[in-house]
């Protein structure tokens, strides 16, 4: 018997289109429609007993309609979360370059300490004798905490970013009311982070901008011509959001305290001077520290976040409650009803218990397997590595503070050199189709079309070299004019979006499609 010689063709014809597939789904890229058009609200994916009546003791709210929501079978809920995650971009698929966002990747370690039973599973209700092990880990973290950054004290309930810098402004509000000044203005430098004036102005204060340098940092004349006794304090970002450090930090706080004010600093970048820089030692007064940022656990989705507020010895007494106390060998949270005798003059509560156990869990694990070299090595690396890709892209990309020094945690670029009609964005979208989520765009404000890069330290040399080469790419075609970037994205699971549109007319209910078919 003859073999059969034929075999099977395994060299791939040249389509001109791709075909459209029935189900609409590309290969392992697989459409999936909204949970809503999945299940639907007459059926279930479990069996349940109809609820007995009973009394109801909802004082005549109770529900007048169905709730509506889909009922899907087990199999369907896990495929349309597990198909829904492979469409979205992750810090565990690769480089996130996000600026002035610290999306570094989060050790397993961490995971694993946040998970050991008696820190996932404990309730803020418990007895305190019941959660000794956690309120240790929370007063433990937070003299570290005050160690790395050089100040007497420290409020662990703040949520996040924001919440810290909420918590830092109040109890500024609260240190000037307690001596009877009533001043109405907060300085805010051009390159500061962005929330920063949101946080000023929810808190009652008028907002004032203070200009930036020709180099990119705070303009030290300008501000000490605005100093006066209206002047309640000045947020600012070190390193600022232009990536770099500001030398005249020092002058700066002993001009606001020579004024009357305060200083409130921006801990959004402290990865890139944690273990090199203790902001106590610059005249800060309060500072907040993103735990999701420079200790792990990468934020994203909305949530966790941590942020802590450090505070010097002017601000201490004016800290929120609840907080930790070691008390001989027992741990103890001093609350409204025990803050009398040695607290009194806090200004309140900025949450209902006391943090995010999950983050001070991993907070704590990483600072212990990092050790006080490691952590500065971070600080280190994530500097060596920012100003790699600064370097690495300054021939073709404008960098507007290059010639200011070394950066610090990122690298900021404009589209200057662009060829007409071509932006930021544009390069933005078609770095989606090179594999990687685009960089922060547009911010700062002080750079046109900015792009701001942030690597940080976890990231290896070959994989900056990779991100460089696809940026490198899509920056020369935008140089050239390729109108193909235009449509970019056309790898990705959706197109490009109009999100003009989508700001000023969005729809956030989902309706049937009869329902909206009529009501048009």
């Amino acid at each position: 018997m003859s073999m059969n010689n034929q075999g099977r063709p395994t060299r791939p014809h040249e389509a001109e289109g791709a075909a459209e597939t029935f189900t609409g789904n590309r290969a392992l890229m697989l459409e999936e429609p909204l949970i809503f058009e999945i299940g639907a609200a007459d059926r279930a994916g479990v069996d349940l007993d109809a609820a007995p009546e009973a009394e109801s003791r909802l004082g005549g709210l109770e529900r007048n309609r169905p709730i509506g929501l889909a009922g899907l079978s087990e199999p369907e809920t896990v495929r349309h979360y597990t198909r829904l995650s492979r469409m979205n971009y992750a810090i565990d698929l690769g480089l996130f370059p996000l600026g002035s966002c610290t999306m570094k990747h989060n050790p397993r370690l961490n995971e694993r300490v946040a998970r050991l039973k008696g820190f996932a599973d404990i309730h803020p209700l418990q007895p305190v004798d019941t959660v000794q092990g956690a309120l240790e880990v929370i007063h433990e973290l937070g003299e570290w905490l005050c160690t790395l950054t050089g100040m007497p004290a420290v409020a662990m309930s703040p949520k996040a970013g924001a919440h810290g810098e909420l918590c830092g402004i109040l109890a500024i509000r609260s240190a000037l009311e307690a001596r009877g000044d009533a001043r109405e203005v907060i300085l805010v430098p051009e390159s500061a982070h962005g929330t920063n004036p949101a946080t000023a102005a929810f808190a009652g204060y008028r907002v004032e901008d203070i200009p930036a340098t020709p180099e990119g940092r705070v303009d030290l004349a300008a501000l000490e011509e605005r100093l006066g006794p209206d002047v309640a304090g000045v947020m600012i970002t070190n390193p600022n959001t232009c990536g770099l450090f500001e030398p005249d930090m020092k002058r700066i706080s002993d001009a606001v305290h020579a004024a009357g004010g305060l200083v409130y600093c921006d801990g959004a970048n402290f990865n890139a001077i944690v273990g090199r820089v203790r902001p106590g030692d610059l005249g800060i007064d309060a500072m907040h520290i993103n735990l999701h940022k420079t200790f792990s656990t990468p934020h994203g989705g909305g949530g966790p976040g941590s942020g802590p507020v450090v505070f010097s010895a002017a601000l201490a007494p004016f800290a929120p409650l609840p907080f930790v106390e070691k008390q001989d060998d027992h741990y103890v949270l001093i609350e409204e009803e025990t803050a009398e005798d040695h607290h009194g003059s806090s200004f309140g509560r900025m949450v209902a218990f006391h943090g995010q156990m999950g983050m001070f869990t991993r907070a704590l694990a990483y600072m212990m397997s990092h050790g006080a070299d490691g952590l500065k090595q971070v600080a280190e690396d994530a500097v060596l590595n920012a100003n790699y890709v600064l370097r690495s892209l300054e021939d073709v990309l404008d960098a507007p503070f290059a010639a200011s020094g070394p950066c610090m945690h990122e690298a900021l670029f404009s589209d200057k050199g662009f060829a007409d009609g071509f932006t930021t964005l544009d390069l933005a979208k078609a770095l989606i189709d090179e594999g990687y989520h685009p960089m922060t765009m547009y911010f700062p404000l002080v750079v046109h079309g900015a792009m701001l890069v942030e690597p940080t330290e976890t990231e290896s040399r070959a994989a900056l070299d990779e991100f460089i080469g696809a940026l490198r790419s899509v920056v020369e075609r935008a140089k050239a004019g390729d109108e193909s970037l235009h449509a970019a994205p056309v790898h990705a699971p959706r197109r490009r979006l109009d999100e003009t549109g989508a700001a000023r007319k969005p729809v956030l209910v989902w309706t049937e499609p009869e329902t909206a078919a009529a009501a048009e």
